[in-house]
């Protein structure tokens, strides 16, 4: 009597939160989505006032690098290349 009373307790309670999560999945997607939506709506505006609040036409701004650029060539003389090629014999 044990094993079938926890057996109808488990489709019970499985059925139960399947059932649930069909009546409660749309709700919780259409709050995730407006969530989204909103989120992205309000970075966009951030992101164009930002981009019209930074620079008006016709400014000239330069910007200088403090850092040492990697790609420099050392100031040591590796030496020359030599290009040759095979003579056959």
């Amino acid at each position: 009597m044990g094993i079938v009373r926890t057996i109808l307790i488990i489709l019970l309670v499985y059925y139960g939160f399947k059932f649930l999560t069909r009546l409660l999945a749309p709700i919780i997607l259409k709050k995730m989505v407006n969530k989204m939506g909103s989120n992205f709506q309000s970075s966009f505006t951030n992101f164009s006032k930002q981009a019209h609040s930074q620079k008006k036409e016709g400014d000239i701004t330069i910007e200088k690098s403090t850092k040492k650029e990697k790609n420099t060539k050392s100031k040591k003389d590796i030496g020359d290349y030599i290009d040759y090629e095979e003579i056959d014999e």
